[in-house]
């Protein structure tokens, strides 16, 4: 019989994990399901590698994003104007189908005496992505996390992704992009301050309410 394996948290709820051993026989029941064998050569290990490609897919779950923004620099010289990182790739997989979506994020705030590492704001991102999602949301925890833990005068989230439950299912439309934005402080309610971020990630100028 085998043994639960350690509890996760999703939203807030605390999950008690199957153990490994059940996550593979739940593969090898999709398996039969989808018309295969899975004790066939070619399958034989396939149940194995799925839970462990769930393990990179899903590390975000367990991690407090809080925590990933708590070392800030009040070393700044007086620096108070935007800081942007863009073009942050993330691969994420949508809550719906958990089909792949894969973008890449933009993320600004304008400082209140003290700054973050860059890389910091690159993990909340990851952290975010790493779990079964819907881009509005996903959007909406990024800028709100890094408003709360950073207090600045303004943060800003843009995100453009590719959704595979699209492309490649259903309505079967490739190319199409999905943008969603999330801006709160002074670039919610500075024009001029929201038309300079959108600007410098090459986005229109159209986003103007700035609401996921």
């Amino acid at each position: 019989m085998s043994t639960q394996g350690k509890p996760a948290v999703a939203g807030g709820t605390a999950i008690l994990r199957p153990s490994r051993e059940e996550a593979e026989d739940a593969v090898r029941t999709l398996l039969r399901w989808a018309g295969d064998d899975p004790d066939r050569e070619g399958l034989t290990d396939t149940p194995s590698r799925v839970v462990r490609s769930y393990e990179e897919f899903f590390t975000g779950y367990g991690v407090d994003a809080h925590e990933i923004l708590e070392r800030t620099f009040e070393e700044t010289d007086g620096y108070d104007e935007m800081v942007l990182l863009r073009d942050i790739r993330f691969e994420s997989h949508c809550e719906h189908h958990m089909a792949p979506i894969i973008g890449k994020a933009h993320v600004g705030y304008l400082p209140h005496k003290r700054v973050v590492g860059i890389s910091k704001l690159a993990r909340v991102v990851e952290l975010f992505a790493k779990r079964l999602q819907i881009q509005e949301k996903m959007t909406a925890q990024i800028a709100n996390t890094i408003n709360e833990v950073l207090e600045p005068r303004g943060t800003a989230v843009v995100i453009e992704a590719s959704h595979q439950c699209m492309t490649t299912r259903g309505v079967h439309k490739p190319g199409v992009t999905m943008v969603t934005s999330r801006m709160l402080g002074g670039f919610r309610t500075d024009p001029s301050t929201r038309r300079e971020f959108l600007a410098m990630i090459g986005n229109p100028a159209t986003i103007e309410t700035g609401n996921v």
